[in-house]
């Protein structure tokens, strides 16, 4: 958790988010929705972020590389808990580093500062999620030891089949087994 040389020279420094960081964030954000294909759906303010990170009871939290001043990549992460290990572990919701600084060791050195975070706090896992297609990522992730966890499925409830949910009105209830 510190800095580390980028390939420009220029210190490459990761540190936790600040408010100050809030545009910045947002516009990574953003960025990492186009590369996803996705930026239709992002919904999220830079006051969303103020809430969610330094609000008065954080529930996420994010790091940030810097070089240069400038904020060119970020982990936004929150714990997570394991009922069978029976500890918490951090959830990488997003790993970002703006093209013209990846290859130079800024995404490995943010998970490098999450893998510490869990080491510190005894945490025994660091996951996330990555899509099928996004082979760069995947070799990348492969390349530092993280295992695809294939024989399980993301599910995702949202919209009106949540509320539904919530409401009662889903359907005849499945019963337990």
């Amino acid at each position: 958790m510190g800095a580390e040389r980028s390939p420009d020279n220029l210190r490459l420094v990761i540190r936790p988010a600040r408010p100050d960081d809030l545009s910045a964030l947002r516009a990574l954000v953003l960025a990492l929705a186009d590369y996803e294909r996705s930026r239709h759906r992002v919904e999220a303010s830079e006051d969303d972020y103020r809430a969610l990170l330094f609000g008065p009871d954080p529930k996420a939290f994010c790091h940030v590389a810097e070089v240069a001043g400038d904020v060119v990549g970020m982990a936004f992460w929150y714990e997570t808990f394991s009922t069978w290990s029976g500890k918490h572990g951090i959830w990488l919701e997003d790993l970002f580093v703006v093209p013209q600084h990846r290859g130079g060791g800024h995404g490995t050195a943010l998970l490098r500062t999450l893998a510490q975070l869990c080491l510190e706090r005894g945490y025994p896992r660091l996951e996330w999620w990555v899509l099928d297609w996004n082979s760069p990522a995947i070799s990348f992730y492969r390349a530092i030891g993280a295992e695809s966890m294939e024989d399980w499925t993301v599910n995702r409830l949202s919209g009106e089949p949540l509320q539904a949910l919530a409401s009662g009105g889903a359907g005849d209830p499945v019963p337990d087994r």
